[in-house]
């Protein structure tokens, strides 16, 4: 076995661990294999020689990698003007494959993702090498190009920030559980004047193709649903003293209901939030909305 086989079957052994680095530095299945293939690329090229700890070279090297693509996609988003649509979209890579990038978000979660997204290139890489890794300061510093002292700067910066906007995540979604829960009180209650507090002025009731077709017209009392209703005032109508089945759930992170039929979930209640107020609710009966719930 000469020398550039007996590299690559140590690259192969340390894979895993590398992928795993790639992903939660990237956020992305995709970038994760582009970051490895360059990786391979860079290391295939350099004398190993004098290389005392393989594993540690290469963990130095595919963070390197993804250190250059983060400030890539820095780059791209500086290109691009504020009022951009464009702009929030290339502060994650796109994903060539749904399905992998939908479990890389689920093994990391979806809300720390988000909140990695908002680091910097270099205060993210130190707080996922470290807190995620346990790599020391000091092997992180010659990655992120900067001192010791001011690679552990970078991870406890990016450590406050990561766990401030997780706390202001958490209360808002507190919040928004507390409005949904005190929605549906209201309308068992029939509580009209309670349904118009927690309602926006502009608020709308939507139902989709499902929930008309299971005969949401006649239980709801009217034929506008598929167009939507409008206001507070006919919205809080329409509610009171109804949904009595209706039984609390989770789509994703977000409260929800759900009216559960023979211990089936027939209608999902998804809400729209806006500040304080509910600004809209939508009745789902699409199966693949459903599937997707979590009942509490």
């Amino acid at each position: 076995m000469n020398d550039t086989e007996l590299l690559a079957k140590r690259f192969e052994t340390a894979r895993p661990r590398l992928y795993r680095i790639a992903q939660r530095i990237l956020g992305s299945a995709s970038e994760s294999d582009d970051a490895l293939q360059e990786t391979w690329v860079r290391i295939s090229r350099a004398d190993t020689g004098s290389v005392a700890n393989l594993e540690g070279w290469l963990t130095t090297v595919v963070a390197r990698v993804c250190l250059d693509a983060l400030k890539q996609r820095e780059s791209r988003r500086e290109d691009l003007t504020p009022d951009d649509p464009r702009r929030n979209a290339v502060a994650t890579a796109p994903g060539e494959r749904p399905e992998e990038e939908a479990m890389l978000a689920d093994s990391i979660g979806v809300a720390l993702l988000i909140l990695l997204d908002a680091l910097a290139p270099a205060e993210r890489v130190a707080f996922v090498l470290h807190d995620m890794f346990d790599i020391p300061f000091e092997d992180i510093a010659a990655i992120v190009g900067r001192t010791p002292e001011a690679a552990r700067q970078l991870a406890s910066r990016a450590r406050r920030r990561v766990r401030g906007a997780s706390a202001d995540r958490d209360t808002t979604l507190r919040r928004h559980d507390e409005l949904v829960r005190a929605f549906f009180a209201a309308s068992r209650a029939g509580n009209f004047s309670a349904l118009l507090a927690l309602l926006d002025p502009s608020a709308a009731l939507r139902a989709d193709a499902a929930v008309i077709a299971m005969g949401g017209a006649v239980y709801w009392g009217t034929d506008s649903l598929g167009a939507g209703i409008r206001g507070a005032d006919a919205v809080a109508k329409i509610f009171a003293g109804r949904a009595r089945a209706a039984r609390a759930a989770y789509l994703g992170d977000e409260p929800a209901a759900v009216w559960v039929h023979e211990g089936i979930p027939r209608v999902l209640f998804r809400f729209r939030i806006a500040g304080d107020r509910i600004s809209g609710v939508d009745l789902i009966g699409d199966p693949s909305m459903l599937e997707q719930v979590i009942i509490d």
